[in-house]
């Protein structure tokens, strides 16, 4: 019930449409109870023969009009409310979509580093479609039945308080019947959920990641995990569907011997002539149109459950604290771009440091490379500089500013960043570009291709700048990615810059283009190089080794080529270019 109120709560703007299909709805019901009253009229005529009285054929005439106009206009304000309660619908799935997406934007990263990008999406699917289904039924069905039995009751009641009774004992004997069996029914759809979760979060991760599969012949590997899990929750559908099906069996023959005594009660009656002919004809109609609805509480139940248990893993993700809920932070102000790192901690697990007081200062517009075994949290150093993860102690300070304190976008604004992976969209070179700056005029985004070397590349493309890409860059060369993606920071024109070294991927021809690239990205930023080629390093300001967690030399390239520590150590084993020496600078992240 409180996941209803929360979608009522997004959705309240539209309310006209609520109101739309809530007033049809009504007139819906009014209309089906008018067309037994217009048969008994009928009936009351025609049986005026048995005892001899004379037939008004006006009246009958005019009661076979009633019922077909009012059959007529339940056809029609039927579908009105349909059109209506089918737009309310897709209104409600894009409103949540968008505020699930809108939600997922502001979560903290350690949330994504948990989840797959598969189940994240089919949760969304599954939920907000669910919803969708649940709304529109409750607007199309359920208020037509609500009003249904109502109005019937009353007009059964006028001309029969028995039968009106046996019909209202019908609703709490169905509805506990029903509601007894809810919670086992959801178990199973729960174990559905999480088979289906699984599979879907491998198959993102083998769509984006095809190139793998097939490179190493795993396709038939892929699709037996992948159907392992579906079968999983097809094998779970059976009992859930055999256990359904055998409730429903026993909640029908309830109302099965409930409607055979009024029925029989009802011919009886009127043999003994307590009720006219056209009387009998009108409790029967009556009785048969409250059957439908009574029959479509299984229905309403079914998907009911349904939404409780599709729906909880949406409503899950939508309770998770958004990062920027912490502080009501005012924007950060950096001019010069000097960074420093003041007894540093931090962790991913609570049982693993990864970062150990850990202290080192980054003076404006210089170029720094950091230098360690796989593990020892380079990566984690930039992560913590862009605020994706809370320190467990310690500072960060940009311009002698605690970044903590200011909030996480106006940080970021200030910081571009090149990734090893390129991190491209699909849509054209100039949508890529100017990603970092939507606002960029079109001489700025062919400025910033050529300061990175790639507007002679671009050029030569039959659409240029308007060329696409695929997904992920998937038309372009791994020189050519690059080459857009540091396009894409030049353009941003932020006083730190961020790199993932961009080279180690590359060919001789290609990593030479894009080194020069990346020197007039450096110019006057001060930059942080994750080293993964040593050839790439040798005119930093100064090169910073960690180790354990923390620094374990800070100096100048010349000045720890001969101190005989890490750095030194990883330039004998580049000159060496054997086998042995090739495996420990693997452990290094370096590129023999």
């Amino acid at each position: 019930m409180k996941d209803i109120v929360h979608i009522i709560k997004f959705t309240r703007y539209l309310w006209k449409y609520y109101v739309l299909v809530g007033v049809f709805t009504i007139v819906i019901a009014i209309l089906s109870q008018l067309q037994p009253l217009f048969t008994k009229g009928a009936v009351d005529q025609i049986t005026k023969i048995l005892t001899g009285g004379k037939i008004s054929e006006f009246l009958v005439v005019l009661f076979a009009v009633l019922i077909f106009i009012s059959d007529f206009l339940q056809t029609i304000f039927t579908n009105i409310s349909g059109y209506f309660g089918d737009i309310l619908a897709v209104k409600i799935q894009s409103s949540l979509s968008q505020r699930y997406f809108a939600h997922l934007m502001t979560l903290p990263q350690t949330y994504f580093d948990i989840e797959q990008t598969g189940t994240i999406i089919n949760r969304m699917n599954r939920g907000i479609g669910q919803i969708a289904t649940f709304i529109n039924m409750a607007s199309n069905t359920f208020l037509q039945f609500v009003f249904t039995t109502v109005f019937t009751l009353i007009v059964v009641f006028y001309y029969s308080w028995q039968v009106a009774l046996m019909i209202l004992i019908l609703y709490p004997i169905f509805i506990y019947v029903t509601t007894a069996t809810s919670d086992k029914w959801r178990k199973y759809q729960q174990l559905i959920n999480q088979e289906q979760d699984i599979a879907s979060g491998r198959f993102a991760e083998v769509m984006m990641q095809l190139r793998v599969v097939k490179s190493y012949i795993q396709e038939k590997t892929e699709l037996k995990v992948f159907k392992k899990h579906f079968n999983k929750a097809v094998n779970t559908t059976y009992p859930q569907s055999i256990y359904w099906h055998k409730q429903d069996v026993k909640r029908r023959l309830v109302l099965n011997i409930i409607f055979f005594i009024m029925f029989v009660y009802i011919f009886i009656e009127t043999e003994h002539r307590v009720y006219s002919i056209g009387t009998m004809v009108l409790l029967i109609q009556y009785a048969l149109l409250i059957r439908v609805p009574m029959f479509n509480i299984s229905f309403l139940v079914n998907q009911t459950q349904r939404a409780i248990a599709n729906t909880k893993d949406y409503f899950a993700v939508m309770a998770v604290k958004s990062e920027e809920d912490e502080v009501n932070q005012s924007a950060i102000n950096i001019k010069t771009g000097k960074i420093e790192f003041k007894g540093v901690n931090f962790s991913y697990d609570p049982n693993s440091m990864v970062l150990n007081n850990l202290n080192f200062v980054l003076l404006p517009g210089s170029k720094t490379a950091f230098v360690g075994e796989s593990g020892e949290g380079k990566t984690t150093i930039t992560s913590l500089i862009l605020r994706f993860y809370k320190l467990d102690s310690g500072q960060i300070l940009i311009d002698d500013q605690d970044i903590s304190m200011y909030s996480r976008s106006s940080v970021r604004d200030k910081i571009a960043i090149v990734f090893q992976d390129p991190a491209l969209f699909s849509g054209t070179i100039r949508e890529n570009i100017a990603y970092s700056k939507p606002s960029a005029t079109d001489e700025e985004i062919k400025d910033a291709a050529k300061a990175a070397n790639a507007d002679e590349f671009i050029n030569k493309l039959t659409d240029g700048y308007d060329s696409q890409i695929g997904e992920r860059g998937i038309k372009l060369s791994g020189g050519q990615k690059q080459r857009l993606a540091i396009a894409r920071a030049i353009l941003k024109d932020a006083p730190i810059l961020i790199l993932d070294e961009a080279t180690s991927s590359l060919d001789n021809k290609s990593e030479k283009i894009v080194q020069e690239a990346l020197e007039t990205l450096m110019k006057h930023r001060t930059s942080l190089i994750i080293a993964h080629r040593l050839s790439t390093i040798k005119s930093v300001d100064q090169i910073i080794t960690i180790k354990n967690g923390q620094v374990d030399e800070i100096g100048t390239p010349k000045e720890l080529q001969k101190s005989g520590g890490i750095y030194s150590k990883l330039l004998s084993l580049v000159d060496k270019k054997n086998s042995d020496s090739s495996e420990k600078l693997k452990s290094y992240d370096i590129a023999s």
